[in-house]
């Protein structure tokens, strides 16, 4: 049932697209023919323009015209102007021409003679002479006659002087018949028709007579002014149809329409084309009833397909399912498990050895990293050294002026003030052991995973190392020490490690400055320690995470390669805080904010 179904839904969805397929070929193929008569009738239009637009500018670089204008009291003058009118009339082959001056008043016409004659009248209200005088340029212009009644199209030229003065206007009346009887339609579109509207959407040339001078303008608007005076007694009354949109996949300027005539509507495609160099369009309609022919051709073949398709799927259905039967199940299952297994194993042996060597390469990784945090701390007491021999020699030299004063003691038998040298020389000597066992310390290898540390207690073991220093001697080291335990989840070595990191770049960058000053204090948050080390040096300069890159260094080379911060960072993250450097907004000077978790004393 289910098979029924989808082939009744194909049916339906095959019919729906073959339709519009239809429709959409349909309607290209109306189209493109309307588009070729459009482009046909153009071309017609745009030639007659160009065979009567240069007409008026000769004839107004005719001497005798510009006699006529300066001399319209000389009736010699204007009888030879009015047979030169003459002459251009039949030469050219228009309707009329006349010629006015700058007030439009018409002084020579080739129809003289005539009792409608154009002399005497004034036709300063037609565009073509007010924008022949504006512009001093040739002008088309398109009406009815006044005088005659007749459609024409109106050429004019200003008429100049040599010295630039206006004196009138050359007008020349070309009548459209022509343009209208060339409307050839081809057999092929025997129900087309043609109407050539001007800006208003007055249709001024049609195919259909009963078509001539009324309203095709989408709008309905009424007809103004200049329509009124540009078709005199003419209804002009709107053409009954209803705009039935844009077909699917046509430009823009086809439009499919409903025509109302004698109670019986036909649809058109509609196709609208600026005429050349006026405000003119050329709707070409088509009759649409070849569109539906071509969509029941496009069903026909659609259903036909569908059937062909539907018959050839059964029997490929049909065959697959009897050589589906007849093949030889067992076998194929058996060889696909054992390709199966080959796999799976392939897979297993591939999985396992990247499991090692991915633990062997974690391993040595953490060992690395172990290597480099134990060099980072020998580098650190090799720079170190230099303050070290100092520390330890003036205990010795004092050892050394003890000793060589109680034996002068003894000799006189004063033996309480060899008693007293002793006691000196035991303390100084308990002090440089205490120097070297901090220093030890310091250069053992952290052991163990991290564990429940005293924060305050890797401050006091950094700051013994850091005040051994001679550069140190004159800088206020300030260390806010808390009364009460600071509890953090890290490692001893490692945290010491890291302040005296620290400390050392806070001292070198207030070394040799003025009042210089280092100041250590702990804060406590909700959740976590921190531990700030501020200095009144010059503080960071730039991108202040550069800092924490390796072997970036803004010393000299015997200060350091641009490790030690690079590796505070490690140390700090694997415990799982944080460690970061930044200028202080107080004052001048940078600050170094380092962040451990808080732990309890019972965990």
């Amino acid at each position: 049932m289910s098979y029924r179904i989808g082939a009744v839904l194909v049916f339906v969805v095959t019919l729906v697209v073959s339709w519009l397929l239809g429709g959409w070929v349909g309607y290209r193929q109306v189209e493109q023919e309307s588009l070729e008569e459009s482009f046909r009738y153009r071309q017609l239009v745009a030639n007659e323009l160009n065979r009567y637009l240069p007409v008026p500018e000769l004839m107004a670089e005719h001497p005798l015209l510009e006699r006529a204008l300066k001399e319209p009291d000389n009736p010699d003058v204007i009888l030879q102007a009015n047979e030169q009118m003459q002459r251009m009339a039949t030469i050219v082959g228009s309707s009329d021409v006349y010629l006015m001056d700058v007030n439009g008043l018409t002084i020579a016409a080739n129809n003289y003679q005539q009792a409608d004659s154009f002399v005497g009248s004034n036709y300063a209200f037609r565009p073509y002479f007010s924008e022949a005088v504006s512009n001093r340029d040739s002008a088309i212009y398109f009406a009815l006659g006044l005088m005659s009644g007749v459609r024409g199209l109106y050429f004019s030229h200003p008429v100049i002087d040599d010295s630039g003065r206006l004196l009138g206007v050359v007008a020349v009346k070309v009548l459209v018949h022509d343009l209208e009887s060339q409307w050839d339609r081809p057999a092929s579109l025997r129900e087309a028709e043609m109407v050539v509207l001007d800006d208003a959407g007055i249709s001024f040339l049609a195919s259909k007579p009963n078509w001539l001078y009324r309203n095709f303008s989408y709008q309905g608007l009424a007809p103004d002014a200049a329509s009124r005076q540009r078709y005199p007694d003419r209804d002009l009354n709107p053409i009954e149809f209803d705009s039935l949109g844009k077909p699917w996949g046509l430009s823009e300027n086809s439009t499919a329409i409903n025509i109302l005539e004698n109670g019986e509507a036909r649809e058109y495609l509609s196709v609208r084309t600026p005429l050349p160099r006026l405000d003119w369009n050329l709707q070409v309609m088509v009759s649409t009833r070849s569109v539906v022919w071509t969509r029941l051709g496009f069903l026909v073949g659609g259903a036909a397909l569908f059937f062909g398709g539907l018959l050839t799927w059964l029997y490929l259905r049909e065959r697959y399912r009897r050589e589906a039967e007849l093949a030889l199940r067992g076998e194929q299952l058996e060889r696909r498990v054992a390709e199966r297994t080959a796999d799976l194993e392939s897979s297993n042996s591939k999985l396992l050895e990247e499991i090692r060597e991915r633990e062997r390469t974690q391993t040595e990784l953490r060992e690395t990293q172990q290597e480099l945090i134990q060099a980072a701390k020998l580098a650190v007491l090799g720079q170190m050294s230099a303050g070290l021999n100092h520390e330890m020699n003036q205990p010795l030299t004092a050892i050394q002026t003890y000793a060589r004063n109680s034996r002068r003691f003894l000799e006189k038998g004063a033996e309480d003030m060899v008693d007293a040298n002793l006691s000196e020389i035991i303390a100084l000597c308990d002090k440089m052991a205490e120097l070297t066992r901090q220093f030890k310390v310091f250069a053992r290898k952290s052991e163990g995973p991290p564990a429940l540390v005293d924060l305050r207690q890797s401050v006091d073991a950094s700051l013994k190392i850091i005040v051994a220093q001679k550069s140190s001697a004159d800088i206020d080291i300030q260390w806010a020490r808390p009364e009460y335990p600071v509890m953090c989840h890290g490692d001893l070595i490692r945290i010491e490690q890291v302040m005296v990191n620290l400390i050392a770049n806070a001292v070198q960058a207030v070394e040799g400055g003025p009042n210089p000053q280092v100041r250590i204090e702990i804060e406590e948050k909700e959740d976590c320690w921190k531990c700030l080390v501020r200095d009144n040096g010059p503080g960071l300069q730039g991108n202040t995470e550069q800092i924490f890159e390796p072997f970036f260094t803004t010393k000299s080379v015997k200060q350091g390669l641009g490790l030690g911060l690079s590796i505070s960072r490690q140390i700090v993250d694997a415990l799982g805080g944080s460690l970061i450097g930044r200028n202080r907004m107080d004052g001048p000077g940078a600050e170094f904010v380092l962040t451990l978790k808080k732990r309890e004393a019972t965990e």
